[in-house]
């Protein structure tokens, strides 16, 4: 083999390396425009209550864990979650990521309708959102 060929698969087994490193890094933002909510789902899903209040999932909810892997209805019904959610333009329910208690309890607390509140709101959410993204990486 020449210098030059082996100089080259050096640096594109490099280059490959350095990609691979790069993708695992990349970061989740936290959702936006979205509301804390305690939502039990009903036996027969896509009837829901949100925060004690009737409602419904939309046909094509997205509901995403922990490890944001998508989780179907049929495997929460009869629970009640932690959760942010989002609304579809019919006012369905169509985004959920579920939270931990302790996630939960440190972004509704803090949750307001001030300008300062929705900000604070935004930056617990990117601070969860972080921490997930880091224990994934382990």
């Amino acid at each position: 083999m020449t210098r030059w060929t082996r100089t080259a698969l050096v640096a594109l087994a490099f280059a490959a390396t350095a990609a691979t490193a790069l993708a695992q890094t990349v970061m989740r933002d936290a959702p936006k425009d979205v509301k804390p909510a305690i939502i039990a789902v009903s036996a027969t899903p896509p009837i829901i209550t949100v925060d004690g209040t009737q409602d419904r999932f939309s046909p094509g909810v997205r509901i995403r864990d922990r490890n944001n892997m998508l989780t179907l209805t049929g495997g929460l019904a009869g629970q009640s979650l932690h959760t942010v959610y989002r609304r579809d333009s019919m006012g369905l329910v169509h985004e959920v990521w579920l939270l931990s208690p302790e996630e939960y309890d440190k972004i509704g607390g803090k949750y307001g309708s001030s300008a300062d509140g929705y900000k604070r709101f935004a930056e617990l959410l990117d601070l969860i959102w972080a921490a997930r993204a880091l224990y994934m990486l382990r």
